[in-house]
């Protein structure tokens, strides 16, 4: 992370999951070495998708969970507490199609009025691409797999296996739409 909205993104994270979550901190830090990855193919927007990698899982934090849908309680942390750029926040309250998720938790009215999803389509992608390519613990892995963790963690008929069976084709899409553009480059 050498950016310096990646370096205070890493400060606050680790700050709020190091101790309380000290697994959710891998995966965030694990989604941030995969954000690292696209570097080249994001430009500009490397430092803002390196922060939002570190930062997706923030409202996981005990002290965060007002609603308890991290997506949302994350971005509103962000927002309130640290008034951080308006991009990095409707990533984070996005991430890995969370509009899907929010549906099932009657919460979907609140993010889109809230945190309206970016049209970079290119940022939007390669944040679900690091996050869908990344284990519980911060290893490396493929959607398909990760989709299957997250199956066998929730379970099916949970409320997150529900979200997860209605987002398996857009999240497979969008890492595959990453993948592809980083075939694309010349090496």
């Amino acid at each position: 992370m050498n950016g310096s909205m990646a370096k205070w993104a890493c400060s606050v994270a680790e700050a709020e999951l190091r101790e309380s979550l000290p697994r959710r901190w891998m995966h965030s830090q694990g989604v941030a070495r995969r954000a690292a990855e696209l570097t080249e193919l994001l430009g500009g927007d490397a430092d803002l998708l390196a922060s939002a990698a570190v930062l997706h899982d923030v409202g996981y934090a005990p002290r965060l969970a007002a609603t308890g849908f991290h997506p949302l309680d994350g971005a509103r942390f962000l927002r309130d507490d640290h008034a951080a750029d308006e991009r990095l926040v409707r990533l984070v309250a996005n991430h890995s199609l969370a509009l899907l998720e929010a549906e099932e938790r009657g919460l979907r009215g609140d993010l889109e009025a809230e945190f309206p999803l970016l049209d970079d389509h290119r940022l939007v992608d390669a944040l679900v691409y690091c996050d869908m390519t990344t284990t519980p613990d911060g290893n490396g892995t493929s959607a398909e797999g990760r989709l299957e963790e997250i199956m066998d963690r929730y379970g099916a008929d949970s409320l997150v296996g529900r979200f997860i069976r209605r987002a398996s084709s857009d999240i497979l899409a969008a890492v595959g739409r990453v993948e592809a553009a980083l075939a694309a480059q010349p090496r």
